[in-house]
């Protein structure tokens, strides 16, 4: 008999593991991958606990439990519709099953999980559509592996604990302000509340870097980044803002392709063409973004790729707990539509 009581915290510590894995291991709630468990039964048995590992391991749980935490379901107009279909296609091949839970208000503002979440059930948590810094700090401190899929726009400049991966954005602004120049545009304008999201974030800072390159200056008077609470879909709230600019930009990009389509509709109550008279884009690479008059510039999001990956990054985060975070990028393609004037 060992000279001191081992605990699962021992056994954790010497696998390299989180107690909550050992946890779940010896509870039978949750799911463990069955190479983990194996190793959790042989570092028992090395330290003098092999017979209730034992007990444990002869009817390990099939299945377990993967949880999606969001804000808001993904609308077809987003990324995450094609995101969650390959991620759960991932998980599911392991013997995973996805929960999903929706966060309300007053469960953020409180930092609250969800009724029903409870915590040894879960083996990873996935966050999408998350923005608040604080609910995603408390997440992080359950020590549950998680992966993100964007987040609030501190969480890029913040070490966040846990994994995160996300489409490319300030590569794809960039390329296309380089393409707008090189149709003739001098002034250029950007749409959407650059504190909404990281991503967000990301391309107003794609968009700051884009111009300076080029050699323009920004002007802030150009463009139109009121909170995302704002009524962006409301054609004469858009024309406001517009008619309050010293002149009309030669072109908008925007944060994304919601925004693009609004702006597009917009513009057009005001009798302008497009690209003749002012050129957009947008962010997304959305299906709808083909079927605008004109057909718009936007950024492709690799919805289904993002979704493997994270997946991945979620499955081998619950078989190693002390690997060190990913904080991954996947690259965003332009697609060049007749939105903007042709180069």
């Amino acid at each position: 008999m060992p000279s001191k009581r081992i605990t699962m915290q021992d056994i954790a510590d010497a696998c390299g593991l989180s107690r909550n894995t050992v946890s779940k291991v010896y509870n039978g709630r949750g799911s463990v991958p069955q190479s983990t468990r194996n190793l959790v039964l042989q570092k028992a048995k090395e330290l003098g606990y092999g017979s209730p590992a034992e007990k444990v391991f002869a009817s390990p749980p099939s299945v377990g439990n993967i949880a999606l935490l969001t804000c808001h379901l993904p609308s077809q107009l987003h990324f995450g519709t094609l995101f969650l279909s390959s991620f759960t296609d991932m998980i599911s091949r392991e013997g995973y099953a996805l929960k999903i839970y929706e966060i309300s208000q007053e469960e953020l503002e409180k930092r609250q999980l969800p009724p029903h979440f409870v915590p040894e059930q879960i083996a990873g948590i996935v966050g999408i559509e998350l923005f608040d810094p604080d609910y995603v700090s408390m997440l992080c401190h359950l020590d549950i592996p998680m992966v993100l899929t964007d987040s609030s726009a501190e969480t890029i400049t913040s070490l966040i604990e846990c994994d995160y991966v996300t489409m490319e954005n300030i590569a794809g602004i960039m390329a296309v302000i380089r393409r707008l120049v090189r149709a003739g545009a001098r002034q250029i304008g950007f749409v959407g509340d650059y504190n909404h999201c990281g991503s967000f974030r990301e391309r107003w800072y794609g968009y700051q870097q884009g111009l300076m390159v080029n050699g323009l200056q920004y002007d802030k008077r150009f463009c139109i980044c009121e909170p995302d609470s704002s009524p962006y879909d409301d054609s004469a709230w858009l024309l406001s803002r517009i008619n309050q600019m010293p002149a009309l930009p030669d072109a908008f990009v925007c944060a994304n392709d919601y925004l693009a389509i609004s702006l597009i509709q917009a513009l057009k109550k005001k009798d302008l063409s497009i690209p003749e008279d002012i050129m957009i884009t947008g962010f997304d690479g959305t299906m709808q973004s083909a079927f605008t008059d004109p057909p718009l510039t936007t950024v492709k999001i690799c919805g289904t790729e993002i979704g493997h990956l994270a997946a991945e990054l979620l499955l081998n985060r619950i078989r190693i707990p002390s690997f060190p975070y990913s904080w991954t990028h996947v690259k965003s393609t332009p697609i060049w539509r007749e939105s903007i004037r042709k180069t």
